[in-house]
């Protein structure tokens, strides 16, 4: 299948084209190599592989980008949390904006086939489990509550504790910031484009994705970063809360053969998927593991907080197993072994 990857010099698009070689695919790569996200490093794509430097808002050089492809890969965003009001204009100009005139250029080709790089932060806070009311919007964790290490969201109706919740696609959109607001305004835009042209889109919310190459100063790298970082120093990975945070991480591997998976299904419509690796793990197990794999200090649980942080956030990831064929294979230990040990 002749593919073109926007995004694909990126830290999850380098993994898509190693994986979409692998299964025999054609790949041209589209990617503007902007200096906030490479910072100046120089990138060549594999042999045989057409490299366009140009960003998806530019139609005259997107256009001919997409003559022959059958299927397009968007990973190409701005990524980061972007929790200053000023941020908006920049993550709705190239990520909105950006998809956008990239829709339109398909339409314009007729290329009719869009695997679409979303994420779990369009779920803000997720759901939780109520003994009385079942699965609940999590309410708000007031700072008297934290400060009292009472760190669980209350239920909204009753106000017990709740239990974490794993959440499906059709869990309540909620995107609590800059970044989460334009990857949903992107599946809208898809969405749109899909019913206009009869087109199809796999939309991948992807989850907390950590692997070889992750930067540094992305939202994919989080505390992983930081412990690791405190680790080399000799000093111990310091765990806010009690350590207990939820997430599902999973391996950018396993990111890239789900995203490919879903480039060779083609689902009809428009469908969204998590991409997550099934298993919930805690921070402070994600913590115990860098800790082990670099031979350092065991963590110390602070019970600090920040306000605003989510306290569970996990994926069920079924339809993507039933629907699209793909399990993920790596090991979480081995994993963060792996991490640990790359620069």
């Amino acid at each position: 299948m002749r593919l073109l990857l926007t995004g694909g010099a990126g830290f999850i698009g380098r993994h898509v084209l190693a994986r979409a070689l692998a299964r025999g695919h054609d790949v041209r790569v589209l990617d503007s190599l902007r200096e906030d996200v490479h910072h100046g490093l120089a990138w060549a794509p594999p042999p045989g592989v057409e490299l366009v430097v140009a960003d998806v808002r530019d139609r005259p050089a997107v256009l001919p980008a997409l003559s022959g492809v059958e299927a397009v890969i968007h990973l190409a965003a701005k990524v980061g949390l972007g929790v200053d009001v000023q941020d908006l204009p920049d993550y709705a100009s190239s990520n909105d904006a950006g998809t956008a005139s990239l829709l339109a250029a398909m339409a314009t080709t007729g290329v009719g086939r869009l695997v679409l790089a979303s994420s779990m932060v369009v779920y803000g806070e997720g759901l939780g489990h109520c003994a009385e009311h079942g699965p609940v919007a999590p309410g708000v964790r007031e700072e008297s509550a934290l400060r009292r290490g009472q760190f669980d969201p209350p239920c909204p109706e009753c106000g017990r504790t709740l239990g974490a919740q794993l959440v499906d696609e059709d869990a309540p959109i909620d995107p609590r910031n800059a970044y989460a607001s334009s990857k949903f305004a992107q599946e809208l835009y898809a969405r749109n484009w899909a019913r206009s042209t009869g087109g199809s889109v796999a939309a991948l919310r992807y989850h907390n994705v950590y692997g070889p190459g992750m930067p540094s100063d992305t939202p994919y790298a989080g505390v992983a970063a930081i412990f690791t970082s405190a680790l080399r120093r000799g000093q111990a990975p310091r765990v806010f809360e009690d350590g207990g945070q939820r997430r599902d991480f999973v391996h950018v591997r396993d990111i890239a053969s789900a995203t490919v998976a879903a480039a060779e299904a083609g689902v009809a419509g428009t469908r969204a998927y998590n991409v997550g690796s099934g298993t919930p793990r805690t921070v402070g197990e994600m913590a115990t593991a860098l800790a082990v794999a670099l031979a350092g200090a065991a963590p110390v649980v602070t019970g600090e907080y920040r306000l605003g942080d989510v306290r569970h956030i996990t994926a069920d990831s079924s339809r993507a197993r039933a629907e699209l064929g793909w399990y993920p294979a790596e090991d979480f230990d081995a994993g963060m072994a792996e991490l640990a040990h790359s620069r």
